[in-house]
């Protein structure tokens, strides 16, 4: 593999390099971290191995943790995180002559830790930096005396993590924003490569292969929404009239792209297109896709299926060639500058705080639990050993973050459990075989370690299992490398799991059923709000914004439900969970079609933002008489879907018979949006089932799950 192809293939599977900078940010600050401690250690002064302890430590949390949107306000918060570290192992070396005292504090800090998370971003920050630290300051034990040469360490991590994330990988929206359109543009080719590959056929394979390239090319077209400049909004909306018109333009590019691609997918169903008309789309110029599609229309003039198909092979060169248009424009205007950007989260943590000190208070009832959850791994861990139970309660600590409900809780705890037994297998027999290997034994340690975070977003149980490896292969540096020291190591991880999960089923259980239903009522208050914008004569702009939070939204429902079909529990239930979810993200798939339709409509876009070559007198002005009572229908099967809540994801439903339908380009696609998303969520409706379902049968996927020939 050459280097283009290494590129693109990690532009396809890591848009904008996100996972790797967090990788590689990780690594090279606890390389250079290490590396400095170790100078001074022989230079100037013997360290004590709490230092690199929370130098180690910091320098993972600092990547990790460290979310606030300018590098000012990280550095405050790395340099609050700084004297946090220090003072906490200050307290633990203080208390350490009282063991029943020291664990009691060890106890509050974890709950003032877990409630710290209410305070947004640097309060979750700062609750991880105190909980490590405690950590580290109580099982290694630095005596008060070494504690002014252990602070170096935290100083270390600190200057570090703060050079290495504004010198060496730093963050430039204009260079993330044309990775992540390269990531976008690479997948929409790979969706070209596959109907280019199918030789004038679609079975179910390449159908299946289609499925998962579009749902790619939806997370690398969010991802690059992500990196868009956007003002702050007002009021929950857009105002496209102040707002940049080169910001504006990029966003509705990449929004027209994503609708397009689909559409050509589900067209190439019912018609297959030319192969010199695909490959021209992959890389000629405009004026040998135009020839080639007048080429194939000549072929068959008759054929409206396959007209269609030249129509949307057209529609979406002409929307990738705006698209560069628009980045290049938005790129090189040295006038824009990023907006905030809303940190995920905020808004709920203010909802938290203002809670207060209650039980319906979420984050009070979670700190409990997590603390619980701690002290019962505290009990018995320290049955199973007097030396090192703080493994324990490092699991039941962190099986609980970033986690829902109890079946999150339930996964997290069994991917923890299997990747520390896979890791330390193999980081025993790594261990074993390079005993006397130094060199080699740190270069595959920063190997694992970059493993670990760069698929940390992808697997928690892989990045397990590779800090396992690291923890093996650090004990057989220092030489306290014994099988049963990692045999002790996985007891106490499953002891910890084994309470975190006691915890989460036993005490204020959040069961994801209850989480399912909250997660869809946001999704239905998003698809709401859309079609309310829509009927309001809501700018275009505006109605692609309200797209955009209802893919969020259902992207936040499809994690939500997710344990509900998991293998862990004694009854599955994936199937019935597929189905509800697919049927949901059609009638998202149609939305945003519904979206795209009014947006081309000149009269929403106004003449600063319209779409250069949208169908304008085709969009505009949708007959009302059509549209109010699509719109009355929409919002009643969403009131209907709504009421019925989580129950929605346990109604086991009567396979509904596939009809085909064919998609029309010539008709109003807003038009057609509004339509098929009552009639997709009439699929979930019982009632339906009865009597209606040998009568009519809305598609039972996305547009490229959608069975499109009459």
């Amino acid at each position: 593999m050459d280097a283009s192809s290494l590129r693109d293939w990690l532009l396809a599977n890591d848009p904008a390099f996100s996972r790797l900078r967090t990788g590689l940010r990780v690594t090279l600050s606890v390389c250079l971290s290490v590396g400095l401690l170790a100078a001074l250690h022989v230079v100037i002064l013997p360290l004590p191995k709490a230092a690199y302890a929370l130098a180690i430590t910091l320098s993972i949390q600092s990547g990790l943790s460290v979310k606030d949107a300018s590098m000012r306000e990280q550095f405050v918060t790395r340099l609050l995180g700084c004297g946090v570290c220090i003072g906490v192992v200050w307290l633990a070396a203080l208390l350490e002559g009282t063991r029943v005292v020291s664990d009691l504090a060890f106890l509050v800090l974890i709950f003032l830790a877990t409630y710290a998370r209410t305070f947004g971003p640097r309060g979750f920050a700062l609750g991880m930096f105190a909980f490590m630290s405690y950590f580290i300051g109580a099982y290694l034990r630095p005596a008060l005396g070494d504690l002014p040469a252990t602070a170096l360490g935290p100083l270390t991590a600190l200057l570090v993590g703060q050079g290495v994330r504004r010198f060496v990988l730093a963050d430039d929206w204009r260079v993330d924003l044309g990775r992540a359109v390269a990531a976008v543009e690479t997948r929409v080719d790979r969706i070209l490569a596959r109907i280019s590959a199918t030789t004038g056929g679609i079975d179910v394979r390449d159908r299946l292969q289609m499925d998962r390239q579009v749902e790619r090319l939806k997370d690398a077209v969010l991802m690059a929404e992500s990196f868009v400049p956007a003002r702050p909004e007002t009021d929950g909306r857009h105002d496209a009239n102040r707002d940049d018109p080169r910001r504006i333009a990029v966003t509705i590019s990449l929004f027209e792209l994503h609708v397009a691609a689909e559409s050509l997918v589900v067209l190439a169903r019912q018609a297959f297109p030319p192969a010199r008309l695909v490959a021209a789309l992959r890389a000629g110029p405009r004026e040998r896709v135009e020839r080639a599609a007048r080429n194939a229309a000549r072929s068959a003039p008759d054929d409206v299926y396959l007209q269609e198909t030249i129509d949307a092979c057209l529609s979406l060169d002409a929307v990738r060639r705006r698209l560069a248009v628009a980045v290049q424009r938005l790129v090189a205007a040295p006038d824009v500058a990023r907006g905030m950007q809303s940190v995920p989260g905020n808004t709920e943590a203010v909802g938290l705080k203002q809670a207060g000190l209650s039980l319906s208070n979420p984050a009070l009832r979670t700190a409990i639990q997590i603390t619980l959850a701690s002290a019962l791994a505290m009990v018995f861990g320290l049955m199973l050993s007097r030396e090192r139970w703080f493994w324990a309660v490092l699991s039941a600590f962190l099986v609980f973050t970033n986690t829902r409900s109890r079946g999150d809780t339930a996964m997290r705890a069994v991917q923890r459990s299997i990747g520390t037994l896979f890791g330390i297998a193999v980081g025993l027999v790594a261990a074993s075989l390079l005993q006397t290997m130094t060199p080699v034994i740190l270069i595959l340690a920063a190997v694992c370690v970059f493993l670990a975070f760069y698929l940390l977003a992808v697997s928690y149980a892989a990045m397990t299992f590779f800090v396992s490896i690291v923890l093996a292969l650090v004990y057989s540096l220092i030489g306290s490398l014994t099988t049963q020291v990692l045999i002790l190591r996985l007891e106490e991880t499953v002891i910890g799991s084994l309470a975190g999960l006691a915890v989460a089923f036993l005490v204020f259980p959040a069961r994801t059923e209850t989480l399912a239903g909250e997660a869809l009522r946001r999704w239905c208050t998003a698809l709401r709000r859309l079609l309310t914008d829509a009927a309001e004569g809501r700018s275009g702009f505006d109605l692609i914004h309200r797209s955009q939070v209802l893919e969020r939204a259902y992207a936040e429902l499809s994690s939500v439900v997710r344990p509900l079909g998991s293998s862990w529990q004694l009854v599955t239930r994936p199937g019935v969970v597929r189905q509800t979810l697919m049927t949901l993200m059609t009638a998202t798939y149609w939305a945003r079609t519904f979206a795209g339709g009014l947006a081309a409509d000149p009269a929403r876009s106004g003449p600063d933002l319209q779409i250069a070559g949208a169908r304008g007198p085709v969009e505009a002005g949708l007959p009302s008489a059509q549209m109010v009572p699509l719109m009355a229908e929409a919002l009643a099967a969403i009131d209907r879907i709504e009421a019925r809540g989580g129950v929605l994801f346990l109604t086991k439903r009567a396979a509904l018979p596939r009809k085909r339908r064919h998609f029309r380009l010539s008709r109003q696609s807003s038009l057609v949006g509004l339509e098929m998303i009552a009639l997709t969520l009439s699929r979930l409706e019982p009632e339906l089932e009865a009597g209606d379902a040998s009568q009519t049968s809305p598609p039972t996927g996305p547009g490229p799950h959608q069975e499109s020939r009459a």
